[in-house]
């Protein structure tokens, strides 16, 4: 499989996908503080995701197998994997 012509193009989608990602994680923390971001202790205990947290928790999952796949295809196509 030649994905050589591809390079360029998977490395920036890959770099798109990546920015998604941070911004949809980033948004999943929005019930938390600043204190809560940055490791501290929350204690809210375990809630289950309902409605649009549970909407943007599968998006992000899909974003990340997405970027999983890009980036083995951009091994490929760089010629690190044969």
């Amino acid at each position: 499989m030649d994905l050589g012509g591809f390079a360029p193009y998977l490395s920036v989608i890959e770099i798109v996908l990546a920015i998604v990602i941070v911004v949809l994680v980033i948004l999943q923390t929005k019930g938390s503080d600043l204190g809560g971001f940055m490791g501290g202790d929350t204690s809210t205990g375990y809630r289950t995701r309902r409605g649009i947290d549970a909407t943007l928790h599968r998006v992000t999952i899909g974003f990340s197998v997405a970027f999983f796949i890009c980036t083995v295809l951009t091994f490929i196509a760089l010629g690190q994997i044969s």
